[in-house]
């Protein structure tokens, strides 16, 4: 059978995917594809990836000899200029005439520009391609400031450009009253421009422009209001224009503000002739993100092999990172009363807000936006899109469950419908998946994307297709074991029960005696976390302390700029006048900025390197220690006043809350823990939030465990009630070793517990009943390390040969670093702003 001839106008995302899949599902077209760049297509999704570092090529979507290997016959940097419809042929700007049986226009869109005078000016850019990103790497590299005309996906993306290219200063203008004013509110629109503010990016909102000023470059833009913006460049990023001019030429119809029309089967006005992507209208809509585009192009690749296949819309949900903050929306963002009842969550402290959209009747979620922790964004979308029944608690979707059943929560990927859309970019479904896992033996992320191209688009869905990759393996009874790296073909738990059968003491040992090659920087800290965990050593003693983390090995926390943060740990809060001086008196004299934390301690920042010693063996000789701000472990224990000052107290907390902090400090676990105890149900220490928290009660105490604060706050859920102190110890003392013993690495207490089987009620069974029979042991592990606590700083200064770690220059010990700077700030100083 003779070959239906296809030409393909256009290489770009779309215009690849749409040969990709005709060559997938049949060989009976020969393709031609025409391009007007001079390159192969690429990622335009991850263009700004250019400036860190990526070549074209790794930017490309193929390798070179991918179209020859199809018999596609590719011609770039030669646009097609004409289409003749009557004798169905094209002719391209190199003169190449080529007949077709069907033609596919996939033209995308070009960068909107707006009429403004001096647009034409010299250091005035728009961002769309790799050239483009040429060009203004190369005029950055004479300017100091560079701003950005646009506040919206784009626009931020090309700000994040301009910021990775180290200019001065960096401005975003935007003339609506928000910042991506089509996927967030007003409130999220806020807290997104603080975040953008915190990391050098100065934003204008509500400004129009009226001309661009200059002699022959730019340099200021002129607003409407007759202020002014002195820059050096300036990106234009203020929308998009569907490249529709060919199907205007041609007599296809297009819309009235332009685009392509097309109908379901994506074909326009000419049965042969169709259109895909930004350049196309759809039921007076242009989609301007990549999954529709694949789903276009799908559907064409489907007309064309006789399959049944239409186009209905798609949904628009987005999330993506804008210069490294998590930004989501989905569903429907902006429905209100009365169609609605609306649920937000604000955390201004962490640049967190959260907002759903539920039904009135409370059963159904319709939408929502995310800004900075955008992890839940994958099941807030599947329980739109599959009209997923809310939880009992509604809120719990935001912040975390707070109820003591787990089977009330929700079942997660498990529970999804087969049908349900996983991978929007490819159209993959959860049965797909679970296919490919079941079916056809694919047990990694990787043969997963291999075999069903799922997570090879925005990469967005690769969360969850790990999720669903577990429970299809679980579900065929397959034990799934998360080894900690290459080089250990081990989980963090059997490391650390074979580290201690084989009295391993050093990292080479852990190496040389159960894991192969060199180690790496995923497995190094963990080691020397186990070690650290195991025989309560010295951290920097033995050979470890190359297998540290940055700030395990001084002791300390580096900080922006290169200086270090020192923290003494001052147990439950309680501080003498005395030691308040000696603070004051070394932070003057190394010139420290100082902050009350909210864990009650005081940091001081700026210290050097070299000066860390010097500063320790004074705090050391008033009675000072560690604080361990650094490692992971115990950080605070805070407390309120209790019944010694507070008229409403019931216990004595700050006592409790000294005797706690001095027992489990320096203790090493998965991730670092805090801890707080409340004098009464005021909760004024906020003992819920924590890893543990007591609450004093008329007979005894409470003990809530795995609370959380920070980005995923969770309410911590109650162990046990009306407790005696000494009994409360030893509960703790075998919760954190259980915890220690076998959580996964990096892991919170709050999302082990969310992990295990049994949830709260299994783990009160442990520890309250001991139904595994190790509490014993447990309590003797923990005996065993407070007795063999010493303070990491004391040891260090007391140490040669760890001292020596803390020398900037080998040959000159007193040398500071000339490159660590610093600016004055309201009568302290702070690190200086990073510039070129």
């Amino acid at each position: 059978m003779e070959q239906k001839r296809v030409v393909v106008v256009g290489n770009g995302m779309i215009g690849y995917k749409f040969c990709e899949k005709l060559v997938s599902k049949s060989d009976a077209f020969l393709i031609t594809v025409f391009g007007e760049e001079p390159r192969r297509a690429y990622d335009r999704v991850h263009l700004s990836e250019y400036f860190n570092g990526k070549t074209a090529d790794d930017l490309s979507l193929s390798t070179e000899n991918w179209y020859a290997e199809r018999n596609i016959t590719l011609y770039l940097d030669d646009a097609v200029k004409a289409i003749d419809r009557d004798q169905q042929t094209v002719r391209s700007a190199n003169g190449h005439v080529l007949s077709y049986d069907f033609l596919v226009i996939a033209t995308g869109s070009s960068a909107f520009v707006p009429d403004i005078p001096g647009i034409d000016k010299e250091g005035v850019f728009v961002y769309r391609t790799i050239d483009d990103l040429v060009l203004i790497e190369e005029y950055a590299k004479r300017a100091r400031t560079g701003a950005v005309m646009g506040g919206g996906l784009l626009g931020l993306e090309a700000a994040k450009a301009l910021m990775d290219l180290n200019l001065k200063e960096t401005h975003v203008v935007e003339f609506a009253p928000r910042l991506m004013p089509r996927q967030i509110d007003n409130r999220g629109s806020e807290m997104l421009q603080s975040k953008l503010h915190s990391i050098g990016l100065k934003i204008h909102l509500n400004m129009g422009t009226s001309s661009i000023e200059g002699d022959n470059c730019i340099q200021y833009i002129q607003f409407n209001d007759g202020t002014v913006l002195e820059t050096d460049m300036l990106v234009i990023s203020a929308g998009i224009r569907p490249r529709d001019e060919l199907a205007k030429l041609c007599g296809i119809e297009t819309g009235s503000r332009g685009g392509i029309l097309v109908n379901e089967f994506m074909q326009t006005n000419d049965p042969s002739v169709f259109a895909i992507g930004e350049c196309a209208l759809f039921d007076h809509n242009i989609y301007g993100l990549i999954a529709p585009g694949y789903e276009m192009a799908e559907v064409v690749v489907s007309r064309l092999c006789g399959i049944e296949k239409t186009f209905k819309g798609f949904d628009m949900s987005t999330k993506l990172k804008l210069i490294g903050v998590d930004v989501a929306s989905f569903g429907d963002p902006f429905t209100t009363e009365p169609d609605s009842r609306t649920i937000v969550f604000e955390d201004t402290h962490k640049g967190i807000y959260k907002r759903i959209n539920i039904s009135t009747d409370g059963k159904y979620l319709l939408g929502g936006i995310l800004i900075g922790d955008a992890e839940g964004y994958n099941m807030l979308l599947q329980t739109v899109n599959n009209k997923i029944l809310l939880p009992p608690n509604p809120e719990d979707m935001i912040i975390g469950a707070r109820g003591n059943n787990p089977q009330e929560q929700q079942a997660g990927v498990a529970g999804l419908p087969d049908e349900a859309l996983i991978c929007s970019c490819e159209g993959i479904t959860k049965g797909g998946i679970c296919s490919a896992v079941a079916d056809h033996g694919c047990e990694t992320v990787d043969a997963i994307k291999k075999y069903t191209k799922a997570g090879t688009g925005c990469g967005g869905c690769v969360p969850m297709i790990k999720d669903l990759m577990v429970h299809a393996m679980k579900m065929k009874g397959k034990y799934l074991r998360n080894v900690v790296c290459e080089h250990f073909e081990l989980s963090r738990q059997e490391l650390y029960d074979l580290i201690k059968i084989h009295q391993l003491k050093s990292y080479d040992e852990v190496l040389d005696g159960l894991g192969k090659g060199d180690g790496c920087e995923v497995c190094k800290p963990l080691v020397a976390s186990l070690l650290a965990s195991i025989w309560n050593d010295m951290i920097l003693r033995k050979g470890n302390a190359a297998a540290q983390d940055s700030n395990d090995r001084f002791l300390a926390n580096i900080q922006k700029g290169g200086s270090y943060s020192v923290v003494p740990r001052i147990p439950g809060g309680e501080i003498t006048p005395d030691k308040l001086i000696v603070i004051g008196e070394v932070a003057k004299e190394y010139n420290l900025y100082t902050k009350i934390t909210g864990g009650q301690r005081i940091d001081m920042f700026g210290a050097h390197l070299s000066d860390l010693p010097f500063i320790w063996e004074k705090l050391i000789a008033a009675g000072f220690e560690s604080g361990h701000a650094y490692g992971k472990g115990l950080r605070t224990v805070k407390s309120c006043v209790g019944s010694t000052w507070c008229r409403f107290g019931l216990h004595d907390s700050v006592s409790f809350a000294i005797r706690i902090e001095e027992r489990y400090r320096g203790l090493r676990a998965p991730h670092k823990f805090k801890s707080g105890v409340s004098g009464c149900i005021r909760e004024c220490a906020e003992a819920q939030s924590k890893d543990f928290g007591i609450i004093a009660t008329e007979r005894g105490w409470n003990l809530y465990v795995c609370g959380n604060g920070g980005g995923k706050p969770q309410h911590g859920l109650l162990l046990a009630t009306d407790i005696d102190s000494d009994t409360c110890i030893r509960y703790i003392d075998r919760f954190l070793m259980f915890y220690i013993h076998t959580a996964d690495p990096l892991t919170r207490t709050a999302t082990w517990l969310n992990k295990m089987e049994g949830g709260i009620d299994y783990l009160r069974n442990v520890i309250l009943n001991d139904s595994l029979q190790l509490a014993a042991v447990w309590e003797a592990e923990m005996e065993v390390f407070v007795k063999s606590y010493e303070c990491e700083w004391k040891a260090a200064v007391e140490d040669p040969s760890v001292r020596k770690r803390f020398n900037h220059f080998v040959n000159s010990p007193m040398e500071k670093d000339s490159s660590v700077k610093f600016e004055e700030m309201r009568g302290q100083k702070k690190a200086a702003d990073w510039s070129v």
